[in-house]
């Protein structure tokens, strides 16, 4: 008996017989016991073998062979099980890569009924009256500008000027105008470029932004005013009226359904002294 007790602290002091305790104390943890029976049993529908059959034939133009089919079958299983055993394990937590595609799903299903919808004419006429300057083949544009070598600069330069600091020396030096009055936009075609003009006709009235590209460089602009002449039908740009349209829903359906979210939770900041 004396030897048995003898034999048997031995082996509790082997570290073998603690690495198979530990190692069966994780299969009982999650090989059963208290884990959901649901979540043990994996059902593959006709509708999800329709649906692996349909995305073979998008990618390989034809339906697949049994053997095929098969082997879609074996692999929306296997990555079914793994799907699951990580979850169990808490792979997916505190995982950015992970937080950020589920930010991006969250993000799609508060736009994706925008994608899908078409505007009529009246929502596109209105959206076209309230920003016809950009769309017109002629507009008379009032603005100043600072020219900037290097784009590196403009951030801080920016910052200075929204703060209310004076343009007045800021910017490098380049043999064009600081500031166009009533100017059209061919003749600012023809002095900057079709590009400055382009990205000059959709900054914000009245304030300081940018920076806008030109063939030279880099520029920060403050427009003061700008004036379509001849504003177009819708005919001439609906595609263009209708993508801007979409864009801008979306970002804005995106804000209205995050805040609806933000509004639920309870949001508490401590920031260190």
């Amino acid at each position: 008996m004396q030897d048995f007790r003898s034999y048997a602290k031995g082996v509790l002091k082997e570290p073998l017989f603690h690495f198979l305790i530990a190692g069966l104390m994780i299969f009982l943890l999650f090989s059963g016991g208290s884990a959901d029976p649901v979540s043990r049993r994996i059902i593959v529908n006709e509708a999800q073998v329709a649906r692996l059959a349909a995305q073979w034939q998008q990618t390989w133009q034809r339906p697949p062979r049994p053997a095929e089919l098969d082997g879609l079958i074996r692999d929306h299983i296997r990555e079914e099980v793994y799907y699951r055993e990580a979850l169990r394990l808490g792979l997916d937590r505190d995982d950015a890569i992970i937080r950020k595609r589920l930010r991006a799903k969250m993000e799609f299903l508060g736009t994706s009924e925008v994608e899908l919808a078409t505007p009529d004419d009246a929502v596109l006429k209105a959206w076209l009256d309230r920003n016809a300057a950009h769309y017109a083949k002629d507009a008379v544009i009032s603005f100043d500008q600072i020219y900037l070598r290097s784009a590196g600069a403009a951030p801080t330069l920016l910052a200075r000027l929204k703060a209310g600091a004076r343009a007045d020396g800021m910017g490098d030096t380049i043999s064009l105008p600081k500031t166009m009055e009533a100017t059209e936009r061919a003749e600012i075609e023809r002095q900057f470029g079709q590009t400055f003009a382009t990205g000059l006709v959709g900054q914000p009235i009245g304030v300081w932004s940018g920076p806008v590209e030109s063939g030279f460089g880099t520029h920060l602009v403050r427009v003061r005013s700008v004036k379509a002449t001849q504003p177009p039908a819708l005919s001439e740009v609906r595609q263009r009226v209708e993508n801007d349209w979409r864009n801008a829903t979306r970002i804005d359906r995106e804000a209205r359904a995050y805040q609806a979210l933000l509004d639920g939770y309870d949001i508490r900041i401590a920031k260190p002294e």
